[in-house]
């Protein structure tokens, strides 16, 4: 079993060892980390402190040398973000410090991307991700899209205020079988139930499964509201994602 002082970069082995608190994720960090190559460790370490210039030319460098595209975006790109998701959700970083770390992944990411789809590699499964109506926070949103998108998901981002009307002629337009929801205001929440029933109107209930989540969202909430899942924060999200498309991992 992995241990901390195996985690061959010096930042991000204290960054881990100083805000993760949660034993089920130490362990799962310190075993990716850990097995991690050191030249992606610079990429994650890049992401985590914010550097967009840095992250794109070491994307670059670990590219040229010959390390394959979802090598790097999983133990270097990804890696980094992991660590991001969980300092924001401790309140450790709050949303300009996040927004920086997305920059450097989007930064790396455009170098990533046209490989990935030149590759022909089949998305996991297509996702349709929302803020709920009246509501016009994105932060989180985003934060979770760019993760499924670097796992494999294809991702329709919808936006701010999207309706209930706009969900469901996304997920038939596009064949979706995944809808995320997003809402940061109590007052905006019941329209995550709203959308549900939407979906249950229209007959098309069936064909999707829902995710739900966002600073006041609960596991109760969701359960009320009809979600298949809730998810606590982005790193969280993929993982979600990835159970109700029965993908392993």
């Amino acid at each position: 079993m992995a241990e901390l002082a195996d985690i061959p970069n010096e930042f991000i082995k204290n960054e881990l060892d100083e805000f993760v608190e949660r034993e089920d994720e130490r362990a799962e960090l310190i075993d990716l980390y850990s097995r991690s190559a050191p030249h992606l460790l610079e990429i994650g370490a890049a992401i985590l402190s914010g550097r967009n210039e840095d992250a794109d030319r070491l994307t670059v460098e670990a590219l040229e040398r010959g390390t394959g595209a979802l090598e790097v975006m999983d133990d270097g790109l990804i890696a980094g973000m992991a660590l991001v998701g969980i300092k924001f959700r401790e309140n450790f970083i709050f949303v300009p410090e996040v927004l920086a770390c997305a920059r450097a992944m989007k930064a790396g990411m455009v170098h990533i991307e046209p490989i990935l789809s030149a590759s022909g590699i089949e998305p996991l499964a297509k996702v349709i991700m929302g803020t709920v109506k009246g509501d016009l926070h994105d932060i989180g949103k985003n934060l979770c899209i760019m993760l499924l998108r670097g796992a494999g998901f294809e991702v329709i981002d919808l936006g701010v205020d999207t309706s209930a009307d706009e969900f469901i002629d996304a997920v038939e337009e596009h064949g979706a079988t995944l809808v995320g929801m997003s809402a940061l205001l109590t007052t905006t929440m019941p329209n995550m139930g709203r959308t549900i029933d939407a979906f249950i109107d229209a007959d098309v209930r069936d064909d999707v499964k829902i995710m739900v989540g966002g600073a006041p969202v609960t596991p109760e909430f969701a359960d009320e509201m009809g979600a298949d899942a809730y998810g606590d924060n982005a790193v969280e999200c993929v993982q979600v994602a990835k159970r109700l498309a029965g993908v392993a991992g």
